[in-house]
């Protein structure tokens, strides 16, 4: 069974860079909740052989929601919004893989830190029951510094005080009076010179077109990205750009490759068309958060496409184990049920999705929680045990 586990991880990430896969990997064997997040393909293979789970609504989903998926940033706007914040699995599904990653991620999470069986499952019937509420209402709700509680009031108020120059200060450093990306081989390594002059090159020419504003955008410098878990191993780039204003202004992109979502192969639902992955994950984000990340834009590379934004002064993610107490866990839990329900609202009649009428009744309707819970339940030990089988496979050297 661990090999047939292990197995089915090593085909599903076999095309990506062996550097950063070997990384992934690593990050993977930390604890069960760490392999969770880096092993969603497995959630879809097994969730698609019970049937009765895929005949409840179709609506866009971000297609990897779990606890850590949530995060402070800032808007094209300029604003700070606490949201949903990954979209590379984003695809029109059936609502209830949205809810039972989401759950399965809370009974992992939860029991990480400690909570026993009982708290998880009231957290767990806690986000049921909010995520049905405010989907019955029919009305997205968002949330910014004015309405939020908690540490999701202090994660806006600290990302709304950060500045674009703390982050430089952190990724860059000078030479010959010029400034550079640090290459510190944790987060950033070093390309090798051909690739590096591509990717500058392509990115002027795309900064050319887009027009920021009256003054000259120049791309300075760039470097391999290592961010997140599941996406490790896909190519990934960070991109210094200078404003040649009066006074010299820097500031980073994220040029992150798009592959199709894993789901796909998951759900006979029928897609739409789209010209390129990176054209589904943006459409996806833009639909599902209430203001989308600054400079959103896919792009194409050496006949790949990759999505292209700002990249920011660290945008938070919720830690359970930096929470202080069961009411503030509460608290955060809430929040995240909100959002969900209101990601699927705003996604509502668009481009196959069920109508806000059919997602109210959904939300009215409560005999479906109880089979959701029992099911996010039985598959979390069911992850646990797939990550011992990893685990195994993983010291024994079978990943390299």
């Amino acid at each position: 069974m661990g090999t047939h586990i292990a197995q089915r991880i090593k085909d599903f990430n076999k095309d990506r860079l062996h550097q950063f896969l070997q990384l992934k990997y690593k990050l993977m064997a930390q604890n069960s909740f760490r392999f969770y997040r880096g092993s969603c393909h497995l959630f879809y293979d097994d969730l698609s052989k019970h049937k009765p789970f895929q005949s409840f609504p179709h609506t866009w989903i971000c297609g990897d929601l779990h606890l850590e998926n949530f995060g402070t940033f800032k808007g094209d706007n300029r604003l700070v919004y606490f949201d949903l914040n990954d979209f590379d699995e984003a695809i029109l599904a059936p609502v209830s893989f949205e809810i039972l990653r989401m759950l399965t991620s809370i009974f992992l999470g939860a029991q990480e830190v400690g909570l026993k069986l009982a708290q998880t499952r009231s957290i767990a019937k806690l986000f049921v029951d909010e995520y049905s509420t405010i989907l019955a209402k029919g009305k997205p709700k968002y949330i910014e510094l004015e309405t939020a509680r908690g540490i999701v009031r202090r994660f806006l108020l600290e990302v709304e005080q950060r500045k674009q120059k703390t982050l430089l200060n952190l990724k860059t450093i000078k030479k010959r009076n010029e400034l550079f990306l640090l290459i510190d081989n944790k987060k950033s390594f070093a390309l090798d010179k051909k690739l590096k002059k591509q990717i500058l090159h392509h990115a002027q020419g795309w900064i050319n077109k887009r027009k920021f504003s009256k003054y000259k955008h120049l791309a300075r410098d760039a470097a391999y990205r290592v961010a997140g878990t599941g996406s490790l191993g896909l190519e990934r780039f960070e991109i210094l750009v200078e404003v040649r204003s009066a006074t010299p202004k820097y500031f980073l992109l994220d040029m992150k490759e798009a592959k199709d979502s894993c789901i796909s192969r998951r759900t006979r639902i029928k897609q739409p068309h789209w010209e390129s992955q990176a054209e589904r994950i943006i459409f996806t984000q833009e639909l599902m958060q209430n203001v989308a990340p600054a400079v959103l834009t896919p792009v194409k590379f050496k006949r790949k496409s990759f999505v292209v934004k700002e990249l920011q002064p660290v945008a938070d993610k919720i830690n359970l184990i930096g929470l202080n107490s069961l009411e503030e866990i509460q608290r955060v839990i809430l929040d995240m049920a909100l959002l969900s329900a209101s990601a699927h609202l705003r996604s509502a009649g668009r481009k196959g999705s069920a109508s806000a009428d059919e997602l109210i009744e959904f939300g009215k309707a409560k005999q479906w929680q109880k089979k959701f819970l029992q099911y996010s339940e039985r598959y979390a030990t069911q992850v646990k045990k797939d990550y011992q089988s990893f685990l195994k496979a993983y010291r024994s050297g079978f990943f390299k």
